[in-house]
């Protein structure tokens, strides 16, 4: 697997908590900053000679998710043939995870460049029309995570926000598209949420829950088998690291270990994440503050103010796409 591997599957466990890894919009928020401007594009780096150059510098020595070899098949085949809708998802989520490095626009460019290098003509051109309407079911994820009464770590709500990402999905794609693109995904979802239902049944004993938890182990598919293996040891190691610096472990220390597990790339990456991890902790750390001033200097305001001045506060410090996430921060 790719170093890209990781990052994503650590993204998706952190994005819904605990209990929930695979219900997520992988992080809609970051991959469709649509307000991202062309002052916020980097270069990509320069590769050594005879090496194709990384499109950004967090995917230095990675490759591109989906199978282009098998994006390539069907653009051999019949202009008429199905697209590979699963690896064509792939590979559209490994260039959006590089927002905030390069713009949309760049990022659309780049999948463009490489549909039209691995696909016929009329191929490429179905390929971008998914593609648009990715972009559009994304910014539709964006505000469908944001709703309060889909919040919450218990079942129901996971269930509910399950049913809810299924129900948007349909109003962008066919079929045909939503079982290529989202299917095996689907499987892990009704996987997360058995195991889940099954760890909070308060009814059962410790050996009942063990009993039903091997049941399912029993039932599962290779490939989920796998999937779930692979996630299980990004959740060891990224275990392994909090304890690491629970215990005053230093980054190049847990960068070393995550190199010995994984390989450097992954590594590299991952430090990444921890600093971008950080950095919006520490941005919401300063708007709690910033907003308990607020509140105090507003104390005899009308409730219409106080929502004024804490609307102001949030577009001095927030985009718009990040002030949707503010939600699930704000004191209750």
């Amino acid at each position: 697997m790719s170093p890209s591997y990781f990052v994503s599957t650590r993204r998706k466990r952190l994005w819904w908590g605990a209990g929930a890894l695979l219900l997520a919009g992988s992080l809609a928020w970051l991959l469709l900053r649509s307000d991202a401007t062309a002052a916020d594009a980097v270069a990509p780096t320069a590769a050594a000679p005879g090496t194709p150059a990384a499109f950004v510098k967090s995917q230095e020595g990675t490759q591109p998710d989906g199978n282009l070899a098998t994006l390539a098949a069907h653009g051999a085949a019949a202009d008429n043939a199905p697209l590979a809708y699963g690896e064509l998802r792939r590979l559209f989520d490994y260039y959006l995870s590089a927002l905030g490095e390069q713009n949309l626009p760049a990022i659309t460019q780049q999948i463009h460049t490489e549909l039209n290098r691995n696909l016929s003509a009329t191929q490429a051109q179905k390929a971008r029309r998914l593609l648009d309407l990715y972009l559009n079911f994304k910014r539709a994820l964006v505000d469908l995570e944001a709703k309060p009464a889909l919040a919450g770590n218990g079942v129901a709500a996971i269930r509910q926000r399950m049913l809810a990402q299924q129900d948007l999905r349909s109003q962008y794609f066919n079929p045909e598209e939503i079982e290529g693109m989202f299917g095996f995904e689907d499987v892990m979802d009704a996987d997360a949420v058995a195991r889940l239902e099954i760890s909070q049944n308060a009814k059962l004993s410790a050996a009942q829950k063990q009993q039903q938890l091997a049941a399912l182990d029993a039932s599962m598919s290779p490939a989920l088998r796998a999937e779930r293996e692979a996630s299980q040891v990004v959740t060891r190691v990224e275990q392994r690291a909090f304890d690491m610096r629970a215990k005053g472990a230093s980054d190049d220390e847990i960068y070393r270990m995550r190199a010995k597990e994984f390989d450097a790339g992954a590594a590299s990456r991952l430090a990444d994440l921890d600093r971008e991890e950080a950095a919006w902790k520490q941005r919401i750390a300063t708007y709690l503050e910033a907003r308990s001033t607020v509140l105090k200097s507003q104390a005899n305001a009308t409730a219409s103010e106080r929502q004024q001045a804490l609307t102001a506060l949030q577009q001095s410090q927030f985009s718009e796409e990040e002030r949707r996430r503010l939600v699930a921060y704000e004191p209750q």
